[in-house]
């Protein structure tokens, strides 16, 4: 089976992927995306570089990042 650009496994065949989307269509399958991992991982590691700044240091980022976010171009 080829896997779709989030992982999930999808049929090659047009008849099975049709089969498919007829049975997410009535329920018989879920196919709700997984968080991956890497959004646990930069979640994570946001904490960590959190928690090893300084408020002035972090102050001085935000005011950095309001800058450019409201720049004029």
């Amino acid at each position: 089976m080829p896997i779709g650009p989030k992982g999930e496994k999808r049929p090659a065949d047009v008849n099975a992927r049709a089969v498919m989307i007829a049975k997410i269509a009535t329920g018989e399958i879920d196919e709700s995306p997984r968080p991956s991992n890497k959004v646990k991982s930069g979640k994570a590691g946001a904490k960590a570089r959190n928690a090893k700044l300084s408020a002035e240091q972090r102050s001085t980022i935000a005011k950095k990042a309001a800058e450019k976010r409201w720049r004029l171009t």
